[in-house]
């Protein structure tokens, strides 16, 4: 936060600010007054208009008073009534846009910003003093050393009508280059230590967080997992080295289960310490191995039937073959749009939590009659549903779709997509169910539908202790 500064003047380099052409002008100013005093005193006293003279020189001084009474109100070096910084009431501050930060509850507009100074005394002290000066509040700030300088990341309290422009402005006149900024929210309040400790705390729990603790950690990337063996067959991707590879914008750890996990930021260049701390993270969720939340919920279907949804992975994979296996051709292919002899060769990936959440309805004997999936697509998600023929029409499908979109807005994610043919009614309807904004496309005889999602609440602390169903 930026300090306070004393009423003592001081320089950039933090020493007091010695005055001295101010006191030779105080000291001319006494000499003078002295000077002026003598000469009255000799005119009054040896002059036949010395009375009327007395009361000019009292009629001029009341008005020098007068005068300099005016003149220091007017340029104080207090800022003006209406320029003091002080934050607005919460009566009078402006809200922020639909879809944009709004003004904190402190007052001002939050700002993340990246940039990267010379690595020599002062330079940090500059570019401070420069934020300073506008009457930016520095709130946290985290240094990255590099070869060439340091890249300093700041989160920064702006006041409203100070724009981007003219912050990196400031920031490039006091010595920082390659400057990058964009707005915040409360999440980023929480500090770095904390965050990273919750982000790890859900990893523990989950194995499916990984993806999404990554792209909290690193902000606004791109993550894909590549599989070892591609289930569609063929080469895998190139193996990376244990202790992984880091090219500026793009990072390859190896993926836990195998593989390779790519994080990809093609707008700013990863720093060694956010290499390190992803490497770390993905190193937890490695020795931990593949692990689900517990819990489930049970559910009472219309005519009377008690159904358990619960979160599965792959040790649920020959009970999820074998409702394929009830599956009729016609309900396969609406659900995988290709070959139905090749459905049953992506349920691993399908059921892994390393690329995304999987929800099962079972019954009482604990066979399992409809599966949701929710995907981790790069930078969107894919929601799919698939239930067997002897169980649709029952709500099973709607209930399971819910409950992914619900996990799909507590993660962050802006919108979910489903793809399906238009003869697929009840996914289509299921969608038109959410009660959310949808967008329709047809690609290449598919139907592509897309729900935007409203923003999940914000929170300044982060969340340890996962859903019901994970």
């Amino acid at each position: 936060m930026t300090p306070e500064m004393p009423d003592v003047t001081r320089a950039r380099h933090g020493r007091p600010v010695h005055h001295w052409r101010r006191d030779v002008v105080e000291l001319a100013a006494l000499f003078t007054a002295v000077a002026v005093a003598d000469a009255v005193a000799n005119l009054i006293g040896h002059g036949p208009d010395g009375p009327a003279l007395l009361v000019v020189s009292a009629v001029v001084l009341a008005a020098t008073a007068v005068f300099h009474v005016w003149w220091s109100r007017r340029h104080t070096h207090a800022p003006p009534v209406s320029d003091t910084g002080a934050r607005p009431t919460a009566e009078t501050r402006p809200a922020g846009p639909s879809g944009q930060p709004a003004v904190c509850e402190t007052g001002g507009v939050l700002w993340r910003m990246r940039t990267t100074v010379k690595d020599e005394p002062g330079s940090l002290a500059a570019l401070c003093a420069a934020l300073a000066e506008r009457r930016v509040d520095i709130l946290s700030l985290q240094t990255h050393p590099l070869a060439a300088g340091t890249v300093d990341e700041f989160l920064l309290r702006a006041p409203g009508p100070l724009t981007a422009a003219e912050i990196t402005r400031a920031v490039a006149l006091a010595g920082g280059t390659a400057t990058w900024i964009e707005r915040a929210d409360a999440h980023d309040l929480v500090d770095v230590p904390t965050r990273v400790l919750g982000l790890a705390a859900r990893t523990a729990l989950d194995t499916a967080e990984l993806p999404l603790a990554l792209r909290q950690l690193l902000g606004r990337c791109t993550i894909r997992s590549l599989p070892g063996a591609p289930a569609g067959g063929g080469r895998g991707p190139q193996p990376v080295p244990v202790e992984g590879i880091l090219e500026d914008t793009v990072m390859r750890l190896p993926a836990p289960e195998g593989g390779v996990l790519t994080v990809e930021r093609p707008y700013l260049p990863f720093t060694p310490t956010e290499f390190a701390r992803a490497r770390a993270l993905v190193e937890l969720d490695g020795r931990l191995g593949p692990r689900i939340p517990d819990g489930h919920d049970v559910l009472t279907l219309p005519e009377g039937n008690d159904i358990t949804v619960r979160r599965v992975d792959t040790g649920d994979l020959a009970a999820a073959r074998a409702m394929h296996e009830r599956c009729s051709p016609h309900t396969l292919g609406l659900r995988y749009h290709g070959p139905v002899g090749d459905a049953d060769r992506y349920l691993n990936h399908l059921l892994s939590p390393r690329f995304g959440r999987t929800l099962a309805a079972q019954t009482a004997s604990g066979k399992i009659v409809g599966l949701g999936h929710l995907l981790w697509d790069g930078d969107e998600t894919e929601v799919a549903l698939l239930v067997e023929d002897e169980w649709q029409r029952r709500g099973i499908g709607t209930e399971l779709l819910g409950r992914l979109v619900a996990l799909a807005a507590e993660a962050g994610c802006a919108s979910v997509y489903a793809v399906t043919k238009a003869s697929n009614t009840g996914m289509v309807a299921a969608m038109r169910g959410l009660g959310l904004p949808l967008d329709y496309q047809v690609e290449e005889g598919t139907l592509v539908i897309t729900a935007r999602l409203a923003p999940a609440p914000v929170s300044t602390a982060p969340r340890v202790q996962p859903p019901h169903l994970g």
